[in-house]
């Protein structure tokens, strides 16, 4: 698979500089952990689960959480894990290519009771999500994972939630963070992400944001993933990567873009389209995407499809951005320096930006490089006109 896999050659062709790598469940995890993008979450009850699965794969989806948590009812629990191991086995009967799959779980019994009852289509399955993560929580989830691991012999990771109580009131929250920065260093090789449970954080304090406002501006949950950032995202060897929060609002559908699609040529309703997609609520989510990424997150928490090419084309590397990073890692850099960009905009100081543009080259990697005169919406629109 691969980021915008599910549109022509050709166009991708035209749209990108480099273009993004091909990757699998098998590739590093440095590989995965960067090229999981827009994760959409689905409930496990869905009864044409496979169906969906397939279809989301088509249409760009490279990670998927199947959610036996928060997004189903307490009695639904036994039936949706019963559903979680039908839909397996008729994805696998489809032998068809399928994105990351994780199973969203709400005990660690259930991990390795799962794995059993997968059977052969657990090599479907890519890890698991562990839900309301703290040190004495997480040791017994990522207990259950590496005996489930061992018991399958397949290799199954592991995505903490971050959305404790404990990790968002003040008193508690830096006792919080050295536990569970000591129990996913325990498991470092596990531990493919860290995801920002905000949805929780909010709740704990009777809070939503509206549609115009972004996590960061809920100072609050700001404040937390700040922190979150500081103590579990260095680039110094230590971090991990960290996904950005879930978008609540998703009033905007493909079909609105349809009809102008029609209309213009590919290239040519740029204005038409960013016109349209501030109409329709997106302008919270593209500013929230901007964000992410300017506080060292990468990738995001999606419950809807129209959001999964929004990150995804906010995620390619620009031309510009490109040429700083691989200035900045010349071999003759290696003794630091100031150098103009090539693009003759801004100072490139090699010791302080080397960081950034190590990560901007892994987010090219798996995104790719835009062509110079290829944006977002250029990206975006390629994608829904396929």
């Amino acid at each position: 698979m691969r980021h915008f896999g599910h549109i022509s050659p050709a166009v991708r062709e035209g749209l990108f500089f480099r273009e993004p790598c091909e990757f699998d469940p098998g590739s590093s995890s440095r590989v995965l952990s960067a090229a999981l993008g827009a994760t959409l979450y689905s409930p496990a009850t869905r009864p044409r689960l496979a169906d969906d699965v397939i279809k989301q794969s088509g249409q760009g989806v490279v990670s998927m959480v199947l959610c036996l948590e928060d997004s189903i009812d307490d009695a639904e629990v036994v039936g949706a894990e019963a559903n979680l191991v039908r839909q397996f086995a008729d994805l696998e009967a489809r032998g068809t290519e399928v994105p990351l799959l994780f199973v969203r779980v709400r005990e660690p019994e259930q991990i390795s009771d799962l794995v059993r009852r997968l059977g052969s289509s657990v090599r479907l399955l890519s890890g698991f999500v562990l839900p309301k993560f703290t040190e004495e929580r997480g040791e017994l989830f990522l207990e259950a994972l590496t005996a489930a691991e061992a018991e399958s012999g397949h290799r199954l990771f592991a995505m903490p939630v971050l959305e404790s109580p404990e990790l968002l009131h003040l008193e508690t929250r830096g006792e919080t963070l050295r536990g569970i920065a000591r129990t996913v260093d325990k498991y470092r090789g596990r531990v493919l992400a860290l995801r920002l449970g905000v949805t929780d954080f909010c709740s704990a304090y009777g809070l939503r944001r509206a549609p115009d406002m972004t996590a960061y501006d809920v100072q609050i949950v700001g404040a937390v993933i700040g922190d979150v950032v500081n103590m579990l995202g260095r680039a110094d060897g230590t971090g991990f990567t960290i996904t950005g929060p879930v978008w609540e609002y998703f009033r905007l559908q493909e079909r609105m873009f349809k009809p102008q699609l029609r209309r213009s040529p590919f290239m040519g309703q740029a204005e038409e389209l960013r016109t349209t997609l501030i109409e329709h609520d997106l302008d919270g989510l593209l500013r929230e995407i901007e964000l992410d990424r300017a506080n060292g997150l990468l990738g995001k928490t999606c419950i809807h499809p129209s959001h999964v090419l929004p990150v995804h084309a906010l995620s390619v590397v620009s031309h510009e951005e490109y040429s700083d990073a691989q200035d900045i890692l010349r071999p003759e850099r290696g003794g630091g320096g100031v150098l103009r960009s090539a693009y003759t905009n801004k100072m490139n100081e090699v010791k302080p930006h080397r960081a950034w543009a190590e990560r901007t080259l892994e987010r090219a990697e798996v995104f790719g490089v835009a062509r110079e005169d290829v944006g977002f919406v250029e990206l975006l629109a390629a994608g829904l006109a396929r």
